[in-house]
């Protein structure tokens, strides 16, 4: 049965993966009016209108998606279907509706600041624990992929090193162990460092990482700044391989790591690689009722003002 909750929200997806294309099928459903940038007319179900431009899908959009990965920091949009670049403008924002909301995964510091200057409702999900920690689960499973492709040992009985321990962290420890690698989790918060002895994980803190990679087969680093240093590297395993999940450019050196001759693999984003049907469904269960949450908390707000 087709809802009409979002009748008449005009609603602009901009660019993206399959993910956007499961996301863009449940507003349809929904009753919302939706324009697609970044899509051939193939890839589009229908009920949706495909535009060429982002101007296009923006003009008196009242809710603006762009991809979880976001954009570049020109503003290039993540747009794998699309032959053509797509580009966020200011010109393209300009013409939203007013007190619009705009969706990202992870915003740069330019689209805030146009949020600041023409008043729209800036949200950035990719923190939320509705989507983070659900998309933990096929990052974990994508990481633990890549390992077993690079190297010629198992996961059981293997020295693994996994650093930070946030969200993605704990479920790929959590995955390492049930797998039976011995697991050295390395972080700066105690309480982070109490979760991980609780799941039979050792601790260590980060001037200890050094000592720990000279004997790891198996790094996965997920603290999206320069961890894995050119000092570190030197005097790491040969043998070791390292999977960086954080978003780019990574918390690793990999201009250092290749100097040294160790094998080091960025690999951001690997939902949408990995599961992207899984990481869709995710979306589509999660940021309509965000848009409908905000879009009722303004209605509202300009009821009372």
């Amino acid at each position: 049965m087709v809802s009409s909750v979002l009748s008449g929200v005009k609603i602009a997806v901009l660019g993206g993966d399959e993910r956007e294309l499961i996301l863009v099928n449940e507003l349809v459903k929904m009753g919302a009016t939706v324009a697609v940038a970044g899509y051939p007319q193939d890839k589009i179900g229908p009920g949706a209108f495909m535009v060429h431009t982002v101007e296009e899908a923006c003009k008196d959009a009242e809710v603006v998606i762009l991809p979880i990965p976001g954009t570049s920091p020109d503003g290039l949009i993540r747009a794998v279907y699309s032959e053509n670049s797509l580009i966020l403008t200011e010109k393209a924002i300009q013409t939203i509706a007013p007190n619009a909301l705009v969706i990202i995964g992870s915003a740069r510091p330019f689209l805030k600041e146009w949020a600041q200057v023409y008043g729209f409702n800036l949200i950035e999900i990719i923190e939320m624990d509705e989507i983070a920690i659900l998309n933990s689960i096929p990052t974990a499973e994508g990481a633990i992929q890549i390992a077993m492709e690079e190297t010629s040992i198992t996961i059981h009985g293997s020295k693994t090193c996994v650093i930070g321990f946030g969200r993605t962290a704990i479920t790929l420890a959590r995955t390492l162990k049930a797998l039976g690698s011995d697991i050295t989790v390395v972080a700066r918060n105690p309480g982070q460092l109490a979760r991980a002895y609780e799941m039979g994980c050792k601790q260590a803190t980060f001037p200890e990482l050094r000592e720990i990679m000279n004997s790891a087969d198996i790094v996965f680093n997920t603290v999206p700044a320069l961890i894995i240093t050119r000092d570190i590297l030197k005097y790491t395993n040969s043998n070791v391989l390292i999977i960086d999940l954080a978003t780019q450019p990574g918390g690793t050196d990999f201009e250092a790591a290749n100097t040294y001759g160790l094998k080091a693999i960025l690999a951001p984003g690997l939902p949408g690689k990995v599961a992207p049907v899984y990481a869709g469904k995710i979306l589509a269960d999660v940021v309509p009722k965000l848009i409908i949450s905000e879009l009722t908390k303004l209605d509202a707000g300009l009821l009372f003002a």
